[in-house]
């Protein structure tokens, strides 16, 4: 089965790509582990964070957000001591400061879920790409939840990372035609 060229180069990105990348998401749980990986991934390849993901996980008590936003300096301690982790205190702080920011949205919104999806009408965009050079690395709904985001106090949350971010969680199908994933994740043909 024909796939994405960039699924090829590891069986971890090959194993992402075929059951996560661009499945929609809605659970606040799984949109809140995507926003904390990508920002971590700031000048870093996707597969040195997938690598990382499981440490990820048991460091930051299975993206519990509750439990990160109450993260304190020793806590924060303790994660830069942790060699499983990228150990960058800005994007380590930038994370327990996005989980108290979660919280504010799920609040006033009633879940992130909800708040999020608005940048694409609810809906997932389905783009047509023939080939991996033509997916942008922003899009305006990207810029605009940007905006949005850092507005709301999150750090780490550019137009890159937003669209990495929507592209991971289905807001976006970014499979270019040739892959068989593109047509599982397009919506039925009536």
């Amino acid at each position: 089965m024909a796939k994405c060229p960039w699924a090829l180069a590891s069986k971890l990105e090959e194993h992402y790509h075929d059951h996560e990348w661009g499945v929609p998401v809605h659970d606040d749980r799984l949109l809140f582990e995507f926003l904390i990986l990508e920002g971590a991934q700031a000048g870093l390849s996707w597969r040195t964070v997938l690598a990382k993901r499981e440490a990820y996980r048991d460091a930051f008590d299975g993206f519990d957000v509750a439990t990160v936003a109450a993260y304190d300096e020793e806590r924060l301690q303790r994660l830069l001591q942790n060699p499983n982790l990228i150990r960058n205190r800005l994007k380590l702080q930038a994370a327990i400061g996005n989980a108290q920011a979660f919280l504010r949205v799920q609040q006033r919104f009633g879940s992130f879920d909800q708040f999020i999806w608005q940048f694409v009408d609810g809906n997932p965009v389905q783009n047509r790409w023939q080939r991996m050079e033509e997916v942008p690395a922003t899009t305006p709904e990207s810029k605009d939840m940007s905006r949005a985001l850092k507005g709301l106090g999150f750090k780490f949350v550019g137009p890159t990372i937003c669209y990495a971010f929507m592209q991971a969680v289905g807001m976006v199908n970014d499979h270019v035609l040739s892959c068989y994933r593109h047509d599982q994740l397009a919506p039925e043909k009536s």
